[in-house]
């Protein structure tokens, strides 16, 4: 993570470097001005298609992004490496990050179904039981103060049915997963407790049930209606140009059509987390009662033992573990989330609502990694120093598009089969790993296409937009 920045530096260097390269043909290569053409109002320069290009692609990610919430002795070096780290994610595979946002959104859905469906129900017993308790007696949930003292003052679950339970949306289920709730054991953090944890606390009499709103949640959020909007705003105006150019019939880059489908697929994981608290970094305290028995071993308070494995095993899993959490295959707890107590980082979900919602949840991450493909095909006919490039971007494009759609059908047949280890099961995997290697291998291809494009692109890729033709007295 350290590097980074000294990635995305090199990155944006490496157009320049191939920019003087000679021609492997010894033709003519167009050269590239990034002097001050800019000074012309009907022309641009390449650092100005790069900076339009990094700045939609950074406020896209940055604003889409929802991490899980930091470790307690964590610095703010480390909660920004661990950001970036997703970014980065966000901008080789956003079809992965979709895949991510989707199990979060059906996870946290569950969970607030799962406490309006216990606490809803005790609430309209304990009226029908009692129904003389008018609401002018009742006290409301929505009025006892969120606070992160002892929930002394907090009511008892009992106390919870007896109220005018206002129930649990989406946002606490958010919460809940991205680790908003520590438990504290003799006044000391225990670790962060999963939402099933936590209902299964409250109904033991455990712990007295945690009374936060939305509202403090949204408080606790640093995510405002600025930054957002300053988001949508980089975006429809990259989106408007891009069109503009379009109907124009002015060439764009391969770069603008690159971040135009990572913006595209990042507003979707946007959408899901749309009702998730954002860049939180404070829990809400849920204290054991000194009368309960000690707590048994909780979810988020030890290690896989697949951590303990050595040698290859151990090196192998520690690479492929984050895309195992992303996919909904984990959450694995490391070490490291386990001694800071965390959540993991690339967590923050149910197995079991996964298990349950794996058909829709495949079919969303394909679809996206097909529509990504679709919008890199609309560069079929971008003008190429070779025709071999061409060739390449255009396999590599409708490979992006229809191995998805392999993999949701050898991912659907090995469903079907419901575990069998059969031939049909072998060839079943076999297919499945191939088809991601075709996949990695495609996506390989575009990017360095799109690095290579640089040393010479087509004939008025520099002009501007004519907006006059759209409103002739601009």
């Amino acid at each position: 993570m350290t590097f980074l920045p000294l990635a995305i530096l090199l990155l944006l260097h490496i157009p320049f470097v191939f920019s003087s390269l000679p021609s492997l043909n010894g033709t003519c290569v167009t050269t590239l001005d990034i002097s001050d053409s800019s000074s012309c109002s009907n022309t641009r320069t390449l650092w100005d298609i790069i900076w339009s290009c990094a700045a939609t692609l950074f406020s896209c990610t940055w604003t889409a992004i929802h991490p899980n919430v930091p470790g307690m002795a964590e610095g703010k070096f480390t909660v920004l490496s661990r950001r970036l780290g997703i970014m980065m994610i966000a901008l080789i595979a956003p079809e992965v990050m979709i895949t991510w946002a989707t199990i979060q959104f059906i996870s946290a859905r569950g969970a607030a179904k799962a406490f309006n469906d216990t606490f809803g129900a005790q609430h309209n017993q304990a009226r029908s039981d009692h129904p003389d308790i008018g609401d002018s007696t009742a006290t409301l949930l929505s009025e006892f103060p969120s606070s992160d003292r002892r929930n002394s003052s907090h009511p008892s679950a009992p106390q919870v049915a007896g109220c005018d339970f206002r129930g649990w949306t989406v946002t606490h289920g958010f919460f809940a997963w991205m680790g908003g709730f520590m438990l504290y054991f003799n006044g000391k953090p225990r670790a962060t407790l999963k939402p099933d944890e936590l209902l299964s606390f409250v109904r033991e009499g455990s712990v007295e049930m945690p009374v936060i709103m939305e509202a403090d949640m949204e408080d606790r959020s640093k995510g405002d209606a600025l930054s957002k909007g300053i988001a949508i705003l980089q975006l429809a105006w990259f989106v408007l140009q891009l069109v503009a150019r379009y109907v124009q019939n002015l060439p764009m880059t391969l770069l603008e059509l690159d971040t135009f489908a990572v913006a595209a697929l990042t507003s979707i994981s946007y959408g899901f987390w749309w009702k998730k608290p954002k860049d939180v970094r404070r829990t809400h305290a849920v204290y054991w009662k000194a009368t309960a028995s000690p707590p048994s071993e909780l979810a988020y308070g030890k290690v896989d033992a697949i951590f303990s494995a050595e040698g290859w095993t151990y090196l192998l899993f520690s690479y492929i573990y984050p895309v195992l959490d992303l996919l909904g295959s984990g959450p694995f707890n490391s070490p490291r989330a386990v001694h800071s107590r965390r959540v993991p980082s690339l967590g923050g979900y149910d197995k079991v609502d996964v298990y349950y919602h794996q058909n829709m949840i495949l079919l969303i991450g394909c679809f996206s990694g097909a529509v990504f493909g679709a919008i890199h095909c609309l560069g079929w006919n971008v003008l190429f120093q070779e025709h071999a490039e061409q060739i390449l971007w255009r396999t590599a494009s409708l490979a992006i598009v229809s191995v998805p759609v392999s993999i949701l059908l050898f991912c659907s047949y090995a469903i079907s089969l419901n575990g069998s280890n059969d031939i049909n099961g072998a060839i079943t995997i076999l297919a499945l790993v191939a088809s991601s290697f075709i996949y990695i291998v495609a996506r390989v291809t575009l990017i360095v296409l799109i690095l290579t494009s640089f040393r010479s692109l087509p004939p008025g890729i520099y002009d501007t937009v004519a907006w006059t033709n759209f409103i002739p007295h601009l």
